[in-house]
């Protein structure tokens, strides 16, 4: 199935190549236990409809590269726990809006949140921004829950800015461990594009969980 939505992907990319957002319909996607599936494509807004999703244990739907994705589930099947995962590619979390209705669920995991600057010389963006969710579950199947984790149907979205986990002593020790590495003259010629990251996070965004009108 892997294939399947890279093919389309690819195809609703090409189609709408001078367009801001891209659109892939599923029938049905099954992601097997710990394996992942990844939605990329060159448009960084993307609508995608899902007739019917079945999540294995640890399973993942991986947005790639994407500010905004609008996700729309007719059936979802969420075992015992499920992962939407989405990031703009630069340390930002996706923006999601998503209506799902549940025929069955464990525990789903909406991972939008801010990813942390990395002083290794490779990436090139500060501390992320927080995505914005809004979930809009559909009444006439399961509603989900989102205060007791240990407990079925429950819900949890993250939306936490990256740069919360920094710990500056670390981060100073490689930054002047990089610069004692460069050329005499250029010290700041190992870090990215010559940047040094400050500790301050990023942005929170925001998350709701609704009863679908």
């Amino acid at each position: 199935m892997k294939t399947i939505i890279t093919c389309i992907s690819m195809l609703a990319a090409g189609a709408a190549f001078a367009q801001e957002t891209s659109t892939i319909h599923i029938p049905k996607l099954e992601i097997e236990r710990n394996k992942k599936e990844i939605v990329g494509g060159r448009d960084s807004s993307l609508v995608v409809y899902i007739d019917t999703l079945v999540m294995k244990d640890k399973s993942q739907l991986v947005f790639f590269g994407k500010k905004d994705v609008q996700l729309h589930v007719r059936h979802a099947t969420i075992e015992k726990r499920g992962y939407i995962y989405g990031t703009d590619g630069k340390n930002n979390g996706t923006d999601f809006n998503i209506d799902m209705r549940f025929e069955k669920l464990g525990t789903l995991y909406v991972l939008a949140g801010g990813q942390d600057a990395k002083n290794n010389g490779s990436r090139t963006h500060p501390n992320g921004d927080g995505g914005d969710v809004v979930f809009a579950y559909d009444t006439h199947g399961i509603a989900p829950q989102t205060d007791d984790k240990k407990a079925t149907h429950y819900l949890h979205v993250d939306t936490r800015a990256g740069g919360y986990r920094v710990n500056p002593q670390t981060d100073l020790h490689n930054i002047y461990s990089m610069i004692n590495r460069g050329v005499v003259g250029r010290p700041l010629g190992n870090l990215s594009q010559g940047m040094v990251y400050s500790g301050s996070p990023g942005k929170d965004g925001e998350s709701t969980v609704k009863a679908k009108e």
